[in-house]
């Protein structure tokens, strides 16, 4: 088995350095992407041992089981998450009707290409250690639907989510039926989240775009707080084809007054954000200016992270996250939390570095980077897009010392595909393509033609089913002795890892 490389080994960031030099552009690999349902026959093979997770199984009770199918088929009839009708009114007639519950609460939001989903999970925890209540909203899931709506750091249960839906349920047909198209199913989950928080109640929200901002759904709120995380080349048939498009849309989650954590953007992306930051008298604090990573150690299991937040500096802080991106995610999540309590412009004061410690040390992010099977290693990354990819194939390579790595990509039909498998060819000792169950997800065949054009023939694999590939892949990796230390790489798409989790029983 090949293990993550102890503290031996620190980036070339040097405290002296200015904050320019020191922070590295980050990228996320949140995809948005549609639901995912669990592929039905068991790879022979032997899952690592079970841990605490933030990804809940299927109900226990025959009963609760069958009643949240039926809410997923429901919501399943309704607009997908890619089929999009640029526009608030539905959502903002749903709130309206409800009783605006999205106004009970302060609320953080979130948007950004690449890390979104990451950042959100360290603010709530930041926010938990301090003692306050939490609702998060984050899409797509991994696996349960009900990851997406979480209160106090954990996914709403079952019986919650059914209630929530089935109490809403009669507004939602009111809207429908006033307005052209149908309300749809991120907008209902988008309004879930909102009643759920309300009902907690909660103290603040942390809240993550589906796609864009000014037009999202969840764009009824206004947060005292907007992150925006690295802005790369996504959704360019609907958010626009350069960084400079793209953040002029999603700058619309930037409110009056508010306080923008802006992380390392493209020059174009950043003058854009701060163009609509003046226009609306909103504070702005930059990554590598007012915040950033001081520096960083690969550790065991993680990295050991010293930050610079808008109150001061944070140091010993061990984040069990793998990967460069994920340091300056939690530099952006920091600041962030300083900016919601009012540190760097009300008061001058730092947060207590003891409760920062225990926040990060309890993050977790389920397929990004995320170790689950051993001997060989196998693990999963979510990247689906060029940014991602760079830096999921970045972070692999600093924390792992793998003498010979395979890849299982499977991958969606209107991403970047070839500029995916171009970032993790110098990674990939061979690859097998493959496919998961999403409608959406591109032919085998069809990837298997790109890839060959990328590694060469002799370099790729096809497999068009999901568990078949994953077996041909974990075979590569045991095939002779000397390759005692090889490892395996999932990635491609959320879905793709999401079933390729149920497959090796991380449930």
């Amino acid at each position: 088995m090949s293990e993550p490389r102890p503290s031996d080994r620190h980036d070339a960031s040097d405290p002296d350095d200015t904050f320019e030099e020191i922070v590295d552009e980050a990228t996320q690999r949140d995809p948005d992407l549609a639901v995912i349902e669990a592929g039905s026959r068991t790879l022979r093979t032997q899952s690592g041992p079970a841990r605490a997770e933030a990804v809940p199984d299927r109900p226990a009770d025959p009963e609760t089981d069958r009643a949240l199918r039926v809410v997923e088929q429901e919501l399943a009839g309704r607009w997908g998450e890619t089929k999009l009708e640029p526009s608030v009114t539905r959502i903002a007639a749903l709130m309206d009707v409800l009783g605006e519950p999205q106004r009970a609460y302060p609320s953080i939001h979130i948007t950004g290409t690449n890390g979104k989903t990451s950042t959100a999970r360290m603010i709530e925890a930041l926010l938990n250690a301090f003692e306050l209540r939490t609702g998060r909203y984050t899409s797509p899931h991994v696996q349960s639907i009900t990851e997406r709506i979480s209160l106090d750091g954990a996914p709403i249960d079952a019986e919650r989510f059914i209630e929530t839906y089935d109490d809403i349920k009669p507004y939602v047909e009111m809207v429908d039926v006033q307005q052209p198209y149908r309300l749809s199913f991120f907008e209902v989950l988008t309004g879930m989240a909102y009643a759920a928080f309300a009902d907690a109640p909660v103290d603040v929200a942390v809240v993550e775009v589906g796609m864009g901002g000014t037009w999202d759904a969840t764009n009824v709120i206004d947060g005292s707080v907007a992150v925006v995380t690295p802005i790369s080349l996504d959704h360019t048939d609907r958010l626009g084809t350069t960084p400079a498009e793209i953040a002029a849309e999603k700058s619309g989650v930037i409110k009056q007054g508010a306080t923008v954590i802006l992380s390392q953007q493209p020059v174009d992306a950043a003058q854009v954000m701060l163009k609509k930051a003046v226009e609306v008298d909103a504070t702005v604090a930059r990554e590598g200016m007012e915040f950033g990573v001081v520096s960083r150690e690969v550790a065991v299991g993680g990295q050991l992270l010293t930050l610079r937040g808008l109150g001061g500096e944070y140091d010993n802080i061990f984040l069990p996250l793998y990967g460069a991106h994920q340091a300056h995610n939690a530099a952006v999540a920091l600041a962030a939390v300083e900016a919601f309590f009012g540190i760097g412009a009300e008061q001058a004061r730092s947060l207590d570095v003891e409760a920062v410690r225990k926040a990060f040390l309890a993050v977790l992010s389920p397929g990004r980077l995320e170790v689950v099977r051993s001997s060989p290693t196998v693990v999963l990354d979510a990247a689906h897009n060029p940014a991602g990819a760079r830096a999921a194939a970045e972070g692999v390579s600093e924390a792992f010392s793998f003498s010979r790595l395979i890849g299982v990509v499977g991958a969606s039909d209107d991403k970047d595909v070839r500029g995916l498998l171009e970032a993790f060819e110098p990674i990939f000792a061979e690859v097998v393509v493959t496919q998961n169950s999403s409608s959406r997800a591109m032919d085998a065949d069809a990837l298997a033609a790109v890839a060959v054009e990328v590694f060469g023939n002799e370099r790729v694999q096809v497999e068009p089913r999901l568990d078949d590939a994953l077996e041909a892949a974990i075979t590569l990796a045991e095939e002779e002795a000397e390759y005692a230390g090889a490892g395996v790489l999932v990635t491609g798409s959320v879905i793709t890892v999401g079933e390729a989790r149920l497959l090796l029983g991380r449930h």
